[in-house]
């Protein structure tokens, strides 16, 4: 079959004439097919999921209820355009209550579809081409993949346990800095589980007004911060002089799916951000956006989703820990980030983390994601589905039982 009229016509973004035309697997594709085949070839064993990045309860029937009755109300209809008053006062008095952060609704915070949208829509606020963003790997490409579209470059900084999971801002060399635009942070950190504290956000200002870089720092992870109180970057002083935090309604208000955060700080950057996104979206459904008003009003609700997460892996760190993996309680997220093993006694070794978690999948019906960007570990997530108490027991015991008679090489 010839190629289409337009097969050179593709833009090099996404692959030029070669587009559609790869072999190369995406790493979830590759983690699907590995899940068919071990329940496929194990229809008895029930595959062990803890692969899932996606919180496993629906939104709180409060806030449902609060949603039902705004659907029907004729004023919801219309576009919302950058959002309604509602949920960006909603938001301002979150940030005062959770984080003791004062800002302006009006001008200083604005509703994103998802925090996906608004770190894909940043980098147009400031990427020319040749310039560059600086972000943290392993972590979520979606600035980046931006970045590369309007002719900038990303600088990957690693994060290493040797550096506590922090990048190490001052190792970037100086033409990168020269040229750098964007610095893209994530804590509580995703996949690490790691979090920052106030001395690293003021020398993350500091580098910041040092070399003329705005800062992005999304904390879709924020509320299940574990063993202190959830820290904002807008709490540190001079935050809002030199960036923005984006935060989302998924992890903290379990509405994965609902579609909605907001990016908050300062004000110059919010307006710009605002007006590359009134050219990209009309707004987020205004109902959905007054149920998550009324849930960024519940106090309790990320206290319970916080609380439940926080139970579940402490359960996993405990197990893993008896079967000889070094798994650590993380400060946040509902993610363990864990090295990977180098291979079981007899004869099976594991170049990567990617091929661990093969094995764990085909040969244990055991889900992870793999991470070797910054050294081969795995990712164990506790979003997985379990009722009851008893039912996280049980799978705990389950894990314990199918990795336990393995004798693993570190």
């Amino acid at each position: 079959m010839s190629d289409p009229y337009f097969q050179t016509m593709f833009a090099d973004r996404i692959g030029g004439a070669g587009y559609g035309k790869g072999t190369a697997i995406y790493k979830f594709e590759k983690i699907k097919r590995a899940k068919r085949a071990a329940i496929a070839d194990f229809p008895d064993r029930p595959l062990l999921d803890f692969g899932i990045g996606e919180n496993d309860d629906m939104a709180p029937a409060s806030v449902r209820e609060f949603l039902k009755a705004e659907i029907d109300r004729i004023e919801n209809r219309g576009y919302a355009d950058n959002g309604i008053a509602a949920y960006r006062e909603a938001a301002a008095a979150f940030l005062k209550r959770e984080f003791g952060v004062t800002l302006d609704a009006a001008t200083q915070i604005n509703h994103c579809i998802g925090t996906k949208t608004a770190l894909a829509m940043l980098p147009a606020c400031f990427i020319n081409p040749g310039d560059i963003t600086l972000m943290t790997v392993p972590g979520y490409p979606v600035a980046g993949t931006h970045t590369r579209y309007y002719g900038g470059q990303v600088f990957t900084l690693p994060l290493r346990p040797e550096n506590g999971f922090l990048p190490d801002l001052e190792a970037v060399p100086d033409d990168v800095r020269r040229r750098a635009k964007l610095l893209v942070l994530n804590y509580p950190n995703s996949p690490t589980g790691r979090v920052a504290d106030e001395t690293f956000y003021g020398k993350v200002i500091a580098f910041a007004r040092r070399h003329q870089i705005v800062v992005i720092q999304d904390a879709a992870h924020i509320l299940l911060t574990y063993g202190r109180r959830p820290l904002s970057f807008l709490q540190v002083d001079g935050a809002t002089d030199v960036g923005v935090e984006v935060h989302s309604m998924s992890k903290g208000f379990d509405m994965i799916g609902w579609r909605l955060g907001f990016v908050a700080g300062n004000e110059l950057i919010v307006r710009a951000f605002a007006d590359v996104k009134d050219n990209g979206d009309s707004g987020q459904f205004m109902a959905i956006q007054k149920a998550a008003a009324a849930a960024l009003a519940d106090a309790s609700i990320p206290v319970r989703i916080r609380a439940k997460y926080e139970r579940r892996l402490r359960k996993l760190v405990a197990t893993l820990d008896r079967i000889g993996f070094k798994a650590e309680m993380p400060g946040g997220t509902y993610f363990l980030y864990t090295p990977a093993p180098k291979g079981v006694a007899g004869g099976q070794t594991f170049a990567t983390a990617e091929d661990c978690s093969q094995f764990f999948i085909r040969q244990r019906s055991i889900c992870t994601v793999p991470w070797d960007d910054a050294g081969p570990h795995l990712r164990w997530s506790v979003t997985y589905t379990a009722p009851s108490e008893a039912d996280e027991d049980a799978l705990m015991a389950a894990l314990r039982q199918r990795l336990g008679g393995d004798e693993f090489a570190w």
